[in-house]
């Protein structure tokens, strides 16, 4: 079992999503008020904090200017302790206490090379994070569990 290490959402698309303690998934939406919540398959996005760190790691070797941190991404929920990387379409986690999460896609075509990218080389959203819909709702926070449901 894993953890949620961050909740991020923004009211715009294109600019790093901000940190919050709390937030409510909605049913077949996403995070309320997050710019990417609406139907299909990209409702919720996930990018683990291992992969995070590693990119800290790099951008700091390379004493890139950018400053990797939860949400620089525009990753919904970062998180910890969870094999982002083991899950299939399909599979379905249970979040927080009520709200379940089916996995729609994995990793995101990157139509141009971010900030990111360009300063350390490479950006891990595109491999690493996974999209979800929301299959049932509820309230979420950092801290909270994450388990293959």
């Amino acid at each position: 079992m894993g953890r949620i290490f961050s909740i991020n959402f923004s009211s715009a698309k294109g600019v790093p999503k901000e940190q919050a303690k709390k937030a409510l998934l909605v049913k077949d939406h996403g995070i309320q008020d997050d710019a990417h919540a609406g139907t299909g398959l990209r409702q919720v996005s996930l990018l683990d904090m291992e992969s995070v760190r590693g990119q800290m790691a790099e951008a700091k070797a390379k004493k890139a200017a950018v400053q990797i941190r939860p949400g620089i991404y525009a990753e919904n929920i970062t998180t910890e302790g969870v094999d982002l990387a083991a899950l299939k379409l399909g599979d379905k986690l249970r979040v927080g206490g009520t709200a379940v999460l089916r996995v729609t896609k994995i990793g995101k075509e990157c139509h141009s090379r971010c900030a990111i990218y360009h300063q350390v080389g490479d950006c891990i959203m595109p491999k690493k994070g996974i999209f979800a819909e929301v299959v049932e709702g509820g309230e979420i926070a950092v801290g909270d569990p994450i388990e293959l449901y």
